[in-house]
């Protein structure tokens, strides 16, 4: 379907050989019947997957754990320095190590572009109620950017109990009221919970990555349609699923043409800082 602006998708990443080919994602591999990949995927593959859904624009995030980048700070900048009239770049960091942290953090932000930092908190079992995240908020209050936390299960063979909206989104809420948090994944199977915080924080956000229109719960449909039509954003988690798969039940939500449009491009636009982006203009 054409539409007079293009689709920001909030939580997609190109992926290199050692993220996509990681044990860890093998319980994905079996729900979506994807193999282990051969070769480095081009990213005119990733361009042409937004394209056939009409995406315009996509936040690619870098991936740092334990053991090391996944997806390297330098390797999306290099792949958003590229396209820049399709990507932007999501930071990752060390949380083991605060000072080096924030000061690659700023890099990425000051020197290479980038636009929010995620911090996927399975990966450290850790959730963003320790202490090791509070310089990174700081930070982004600092910097003027959002910080993209993950809420729900996990789908990846590693604990769940970091996602939780309640208590850690709405205490880090708390501590830092003017840091803008953006939660991916909807917060399954806390889905209620989620609602309650982003609706109790002005600056506290949802996005329906990794989940298709189908699948997303009724209380959140209701969400968007009233309260929460300027809190939820799109994302897709690509390459889990791409946006055409997203997308393709849309219309079964009932969503009007304002609704949609906030939530398709509005609200990514807004949250992330992105006006000035003259890909974005219609």
């Amino acid at each position: 379907m054409k539409r007079a602006y293009p689709i920001i998708d909030t939580w997609m990443q190109h992926p290199t050989m050692r993220f996509i080919n990681q044990p860890m994602f093998d319980s994905l591999r079996r729900w979506t019947g994807g193999k282990k990949v051969e070769a480095e995927i081009p990213v005119q593959l990733t361009i042409d997957a937004m394209d056939q859904a009409g995406v315009g624009a996509g936040l690619i995030c870098a991936w740092e754990g334990p053991q090391g980048p996944l997806i390297s700070n330098d390797e999306t900048a290099q792949i958003v320095a590229g396209n820049p009239s399709r990507f932007i770049g999501v930071a990752s960091v060390n949380l083991y190590r605060p000072m080096e942290a924030v000061r690659e953090l700023r890099r990425c932000v000051n020197d290479l572009g980038f636009r929010a930092l995620r911090i996927v908190q399975w990966l450290w079992n850790l959730p963003p109620t320790d202490r090791r995240y509070y310089p990174l908020f700081a930070a982004c209050v600092d910097l003027g950017i959002p910080v993209c936390l993950q809420v729900g299960h996990t789908g990846p063979l590693c604990p769940s109990e970091p996602g939780r909206p309640i208590p850690y989104i709405d205490e880090a809420a708390l501590d830092f009221p003017e840091l803008v948090i953006v939660c991916g994944h909807i917060g399954y199977p806390w889905t209620t919970e989620m609602i309650a915080v982003a609706t109790k924080h002005e600056n506290v956000f949802i996005d329906t990555s990794a989940y298709t229109a189908r699948r997303f719960p009724p209380e959140l449909v209701t969400y968007m349609k009233k309260n929460g039509r300027k809190k939820v954003l799109f994302g897709t988690n690509y390459p889990m699923i791409t946006a055409s798969m997203c997308l393709a039940d849309l219309g079964i939500l009932g969503l009007d043409d304002e609704t949609t449009r906030l939530f398709l491009h509005e609200n990514a636009r807004r949250v992330f800082g992105l006006e000035q982006h003259t890909f974005l203009e219609e």
